[in-house]
């Protein structure tokens, strides 16, 4: 039986940036439904969902207040199952993103917890504590917050007085919940099933790795290292053997469903660890079914990092079982055409020519891709927005534009040549939530269809070939001997993908006319920064 999720490729959605269907400037669930005939036109398997549930927005919907609803900004629960159906209808699965680690100072157990005494059954849902220091005003640990300042915030007790202290790896509005509670599991196994039963195909988890901190909750030897590398890298507060536990749990309630009705759930996790040999213990048969594998997000342009993280990847995850979960881009980060080189927003530069070689390479390696909104139309990052419009907590903060990351989810150009490009129904004087500069036209969904050239092309093109050929999705790749800066490799029984890592035009490693090409590829020639498929006899 083929597992669909083992070699599909998932389009993000971030709700809010995709396209508005009241006027509001935000974008919303009938906006999501609307925008499907597109999403299939371009050939993806799924959808993500980024949060849509209440929330006060203090971080655009991961500070959640209620797990089984719908916040009014982006519709109701009505709205939620029309658009399911009519994914169905197109044959499009729908994950939703779920936040275990942390929730909203507005969830009702966290006013509640707040509302209690210290040592209260209320409170032991989080982690609170006494502070240090003869009148307790000092944090329980040393600890920082991955979006700058401490990881503690103190509270005022009901009758008044300075009291504990509550933990929070991100933000003060998103109290960590503690999953040694054993109401927490069961609070969540609830929220699961309430979307199973709705219909979802699966779940996006965010900080997969998070949820157990070390019991004793001890100093750390570096407090700053999360704040300073904006990623879960305090071994005190992430990757605990605990939640292993978690993940075996909720693939049994999945296989639970899938039991019923012969359709596989997907769990995929966000999974922050230093090494994939660490990475593969969540993908392991009865955990994770995916985990986003970052480390080709993050290598360095050129085809020595490239070849390290892909072999590391093949022999470490895909030899659990599992296929590896290939990402370029998502909500949290740079643009990947400004990400490779973009000197500038208009389009010159070395960014979108290595962005189109990074696309086609992804899509041929073996496994899953998930593709952020907007890439397929090659955006860049919108580097220069006003101090005055940055809502990104990280801006709030430390007061730093230092990878702020509002840049990358200004809301999506659509048609026409000025703001809000059909982002919004409202009329052209409408504010998306985010400003869209002018620029944006060159890049807007309806003149890209029309452009054969077009980043969209390219990205539909590999999809629909990597949905006809077998040798693409599943299975393992063999590397090909090449010259210095060029990185090949044949999959199956001769599909050849190679990307050229330099700026000057080499040899083609496979003689002929390529499949499929990133940019201009003559006949036995491979152009500087671009990437081709053929098919070989090797």
């Amino acid at each position: 039986m083929h597992r669909w999720w083992r070699d599909a490729v998932i389009y993000q959605v971030y709700v809010r940036s995709f396209l508005d269907s009241t006027g509001d400037g935000i974008g919303d669930l009938a906006g999501v439904r609307a925008g499907l005939p597109y999403l299939k036109k371009l050939g993806v398997d799924g959808i993500w969902l980024s949060p849509f549930y209440p929330s006060p927005q203090h971080d655009h919907g991961y500070d959640v207040a209620d797990y089984c609803d719908v916040d009014p900004t982006f519709g109701d629960l009505a709205e939620f199952d029309r658009l399911t159906a009519a994914a169905a209808r197109l044959g499009i699965r729908v994950l939703l993103d779920i936040v275990p680690n942390h929730c909203s100072v507005e969830h009702p157990w966290f006013q509640q917890a707040l509302a209690a005494q210290p040592g209260s059954p209320a409170r032991a849902r989080f982690h609170f504590a006494d502070g240090r220091g003869a009148d307790g005003d000092q944090p329980p640990n040393n600890w920082h917050a991955m979006f700058g300042g401490p990881a503690w915030t103190r509270i005022t007790e009901p009758d008044g007085r300075p009291g504990q202290w509550y933990l929070h790896m991100f933000t003060p509005q998103q109290p960590d919940w503690n999953w040694r509670n054993p109401g927490t599991g069961a609070e969540f196994d609830r929220v699961l099933r309430f979307w199973l039963d709705r219909g979802v195909d699966g779940f996006r988890i965010d900080v997969a790795a998070g949820l157990f901190k070390h019991p004793e909750l001890p100093d750390s030897d570096d407090p700053r290292a999360d704040a300073r590398t904006r990623d879960s890298v305090n071994p005190l507060a992430w990757n605990q053997p605990e939640v292993h536990d978690v993940w075996r749990h909720w693939r049994a309630v999945c296989e639970e469903y899938t039991a019923r009705d012969g359709r596989e759930r997907l769990l995929v996790g966000e999974v922050s660890v230093p090494t994939a040999r660490e990475h593969a213990r969540y993908v392991r048969d009865d955990e994770l079914h995916q985990a986003f594998f970052f480390d080709l997000l993050s290598a360095p342009w050129n085809d020595d990092a490239f070849r390290k993280v892909i072999s590391e990847a093949m022999q470490d995850i895909a030899g659990t079982g599992s296929t590896v979960t290939w990402v370029l881009n998502n909500h949290d980060q740079v643009r990947t055409v400004t990400r490779y080189g973009e000197p500038a927003p208009e389009g010159s530069g070395l960014g979108p020519a290595r962005a189109r070689a990074a696309a086609l390479l992804m899509l041929a390696l073996p496994g899953a891709a998930y593709i952020y909104q907007g890439e397929e139309l090659g955006l860049p990052e919108v580097v220069d927005l006003p101090d005055d419009v940055l809502t990104d907590p990280i801006f709030r903060r430390t007061g730093s534009r230092d990878r702020v990351r509002d840049g990358c989810r200004v809301p999506l150009p659509w048609s026409g040549q000025a703001s809000p490009f059909g982002f919004t129904s409202g009329t052209e004087s409408a504010r998306p939530w985010l400003p869209q500069p002018d620029y944006f036209a060159e890049y807007a969904t309806d003149r890209a269809l029309a452009d054969t050239r077009s980043f969209w092309h390219l990205y539909r093109d590999g999809l629909q070939l990597r949905a006809a050929l077998p040798q693409l999705g599943e299975g393992s790749l063999r590397w090909l001997d090449t010259q210095p800066g060029v990185l090949a490799f044949v999959r199956g029984d001769g599909l050849v993908c190679a990307v050229n890592f330099t700026t000057a035009s080499v040899p083609a490693p496979v003689p002929g006319t390529p499949l499929l090409a990133s940019g201009p590829c003559p006949t036995g020639v491979l152009p500087g920064s671009t990437a081709a498929w053929w098919i070989n006899d090797l």
